[in-house]
């Protein structure tokens, strides 16, 4: 997905440092053990360890975890392209599951399609990977909000 993603321009020069600092008051990615592993300007990937804690009964990732991986993966993507006091919510997002996600880790990948000033769409893939075998085990599409003049962690 990341070769044919467009280039785009952020609007914040220290976009990565504001992202990376927003990904880390994510207690829920924390809880979960995911890393935001890559981040360019309208792309964002999240690695994610396979653990028991966050299995459903038949040892698969629980598809409400990918769902978690997607949707950060793919807001991040949009919050590389936002300015530096704007912070961003999910307004809405489709999720199909394609296969189990039995891997030993797994990687959401996602981009920006079109970066509006307030509405940003989006797109998701998460993937599955085991040894070297990569499987495509969710594809999504989201909807955010840019909240101008709202920073993380303003309440």
């Amino acid at each position: 997905m990341r070769h044919e993603a467009p280039q785009f321009q952020p609007k914040d020069p220290d976009y990565a440092d504001r992202v990376r600092a927003s990904f880390g008051m994510q207690q829920a990615m924390r809880l979960i053990g995911a890393e935001l592993a890559e981040l360019e300007p309208g792309f964002a990937e999240i690695h994610l360890p396979h653990r028991p804690e966050i299995t459903q009964q038949h040892g698969y990732v629980h598809g409400g975890v990918v769902g978690m991986i997607a949707d950060s993966a793919a807001g991040y993507a949009a919050n590389t392209l936002t300015p530096q006091d704007t912070s961003v919510l999910t307004v809405e997002y489709k999720l199909n599951l394609l296969a189990p996600a039995d891997g030993q880790r797994l990687v959401a990948r996602g981009e920006v399609i079109k970066p509006g000033r307030t509405l940003l769409i989006t797109r998701a893939e998460v993937y599955a990977v085991r040894d070297e075998h990569w499987t495509l085990c969710a594809v999504m599409q989201q909807t955010i909000i840019a909240m101008h003049g709202k920073k993380d962690g303003a309440a």
